[in-house]
């Protein structure tokens, strides 16, 4: 259940640029009714109203998560308020400026955000944060906490390129696709890893 509550901007971000790419009339109509004011010369493109409809349902839905924690009086995670505030900022600025290159750059600042803290914290404040995660769950030596730390931060950084490659060299719609299913793929296979590699020592 986090995991779908993680993902669901993004999910929603996917599903949204497929509709509204399969039916773009209707996606332009529906743009200029609801976002010409936001959107510098104030129209929506029938080529840009995919892009600019998923990244506003995005950062509502970035919005309603925060909005959702803070009803039922959960705490909400600081990493979700600092996707929060990119996804307003870079995606702000994609509607704006009806240019699809800043939401690009969104996962790539925000994988870097995670690995800033992940490799920062250690050096910082003397703090590792996955043990600080997961210690309750297991115990593992000190070793290989800080392995697993520096492995996660180094994962991120790479994340982060990754999507820069693809963003920037690939079409835009191929850059949707490997937004959900390439990066969550990526992400399972390294938990699988590193989960095969805890249980050596655990």
């Amino acid at each position: 259940m986090k995991l779908l509550f993680d993902l669901f901007p993004v999910i929603l971000f996917f599903a949204v640029f497929k509709i509204a790419g399969a039916n773009p009339e209707a996606a332009q109509a529906f743009g200029n009714q609801y976002l010409a004011g936001l959107v510098s010369g104030g129209e929506v493109t029938l080529q840009q109203a995919p892009i600019l409809l998923s990244t506003a349902v995005a950062i509502l839905a970035t919005f309603g998560q925060v909005l959702w924690l803070l009803a039922r009086r959960k705490p909400v995670d600081n990493m979700l308020w600092v996707s929060l505030v990119i996804i307003v900022l870079f995606g702000g600025a994609t509607i704006y400026f009806h240019d699809e290159q800043f939401i690009k750059l969104n996962p790539t600042v925000l994988y870097w955000c995670f690995a800033l803290v992940l490799l920062g914290a250690p050096l910082l404040f003397g703090k590792n944060l996955m043990r600080s995660m997961m210690g309750q769950q297991m115990q593992l030596p000190d070793a290989i906490w800080s392995r697993l730390n520096l492995a996660w931060g180094l994962f991120f950084a790479a994340m982060g390129v990754v999507n820069l490659y693809v963003a920037f060299t690939m079409p835009l719609a191929f850059w949707v696709n490997f937004k959900l299913f390439g990066f969550l793929g990526l992400m399972i296979a390294f938990v699988i890893a590193q989960s095969v590699y805890m249980s050596r020592h655990m």
